[in-house]
């Protein structure tokens, strides 16, 4: 793993942990284990280390779940994979997400990001059989994103859904859009 790597992952780490507030060169230095001063000769500014934290948090979300027998299980398998192994990059995600409506060179990389996941679920319904793959994708992100969010920050963080009922709901919302 490459020492850029590291440090984007601690900085992760220490959003998940203690917000933005919490987010500094220094503390990102302890977090990865690194000497003083490693975090600030990759990312000079807060801003660079931000953008540096969501660029990494991009290329996580690049998640292909276990193997799917079908679409539903496929989108599933993303957002069980969210609330679970990748519950501490998304609530990273959320914090970056809400620093991204006051920062507008941070908008855009976060929002590259997003764009990324909405054509693979695009590309996903399409392979699906969907006659509209971009606006299905909307509607289904948009529940992919309100049932993570819902099971770490909302209510739902009290008994986040297992696999099964993420299976049945994404059915739903599938057969919702005529595509299973």
């Amino acid at each position: 793993m490459e020492r850029v790597d590291v440090i984007a992952d601690a900085a992760i780490e220490v959003i998940a942990a203690e917000g933005l507030r919490g987010l500094t060169h220094r503390a990102v230095d302890r977090a990865a284990g690194l000497p003083v001063g490693s975090t600030s000769y990759y990312a000079r500014t807060r801003a660079a280390l931000l953008e540096l934290t969501v660029a990494r948090i991009v290329r996580l979300d690049q998640v292909f779940p276990r193997s799917a027998k079908s679409s539903a299980e496929f989108i599933a398998g993303y957002v069980s994979e969210a609330i679970t192994a990748g519950r501490t990059r998304m609530l990273a995600r959320y914090e970056l997400a809400l620093e991204a409506t006051r920062r507008p060179e941070l908008r855009a990389v976060y929002d590259e990001g997003g764009l990324q996941i909405r054509h693979q679920a695009a590309a996903v319904l399409e392979a699906a059989g969907s006659a509209d793959p971009a606006r299905h994708a909307r509607v289904v992100v948009d529940w992919m994103e309100g049932t993570i969010f819902g099971a770490l920050a909302g209510t739902g963080s009290l008994a986040p859904p297992p696999f099964e009922s993420l299976v049945a709901s994404a059915r739903e919302i599938l057969t919702g859009i005529g595509v299973e």
